[in-house]
């Protein structure tokens, strides 16, 4: 019954939406914290406006939207991330997003409107025209080495679909790599990737830098990440490309790709992909 709550409640912003609406998948993590060295954890979850900020944009130009886990379970915000400053200090406008999130209840145990990949998988994914995946440090924790994320990637990837990535969401394109579970936790142990053939190689991409990671690390509260995704990327064959200013909004296109660096860049990224899909 619950799986059929979900999809009846993904399949309502379809209502009123145009005849050439685009159905784009928001792929999340199911996690609510990430494992760091030595057995410390960090609470986490998605960041609010990276989610938000692109789903405006999607919605209000009638667009449909699916949003889909891992395990289809209700996804945790990260709570650092309810905060005017990543809206441009405006609280207001920090309400209005926190509005939207809560109207469509993504976090909500009881109503949130989250499906599977396995469920996404045997909808097709031919019914999904472009897939986004925004960032907070949960990516980490699962979707790089989400094999059934890693199949949806690839039947993006060879139809060229606009796949859309912010902050720490590029990293789930470790998914795509040919034994993720294995080549990941080889990475998070100084090694690099046991396998060739990672689909994205040679693509530019952007990602949170090293440099961005260094600064923000007083939010682990001492804790280290086992893997850096800028670090993880370029070690599976990305070309990456950063900001000349930390903190500052940058996005990279190539291909079917547009990734965004960090929260700033998480409008812009929304821009881009509606860009695509208005072609």
């Amino acid at each position: 019954m619950r799986k059929l709550h979900a999809v009846l409640a993904a399949s309502l912003f379809a209502i009123g939406a145009a005849a050439n609406a685009a159905n784009v998948l928001v792929v999340l993590s199911d996690a609510d914290h990430l494992d760091l060295k030595d057995g410390k954890v960090f609470a986490t979850g998605f960041y609010l406006n990276e989610l938000t900020q692109p789903l405006k944009l999607l919605l209000d130009a009638g667009h449909e939207v699916t949003f889909a886990t891992p395990l289809g379970r209700a996804p945790a915000v990260d709570k650092s991330s309810i905060d005017a400053m990543y809206f441009n200090g405006d609280a207001a406008l920090l309400a209005q997003y926190q509005a939207l999130a809560d109207k469509l209840g993504i976090t909500s145990s009881a109503r949130s409107p989250v499906i599977s990949l396995a469920r996404v998988e045997q909808i097709g994914y031919d019914h999904y025209d472009a897939v986004y995946i925004p960032g907070g440090h949960a990516p980490m924790q699962d979707l790089v080495r989400s094999k059934a994320l890693g199949r949806l990637l690839t039947s993006f990837h060879e139809r060229g679909k606009p796949t859309a990535l912010v902050c720490h969401g590029p990293a789930a394109l470790l998914a795509a790599l040919q034994d993720p579970v294995a080549s990941v936790g080889a990475m998070e142990q100084g090694g690099a990737p046991g396998k060739k053939g990672w689909i994205y190689a040679g693509y530019r991409m952007t990602v949170i830098s090293n440099q961005e990671e260094e600064q923000a690390k007083a939010a682990l509260k001492g804790g280290v990440m086992r893997l850096l995704p800028q670090t993880a990327l370029e070690k599976a064959g990305a070309s990456y490309s950063s900001n000349t200013a930390p903190w500052t909004a940058h996005v990279v296109s190539d291909r079917e790709l547009i990734t965004g660096q960090n929260p700033a860049s998480a409008l812009q990224v929304g821009q881009a992909l509606l860009a695509r899909l208005n072609k």
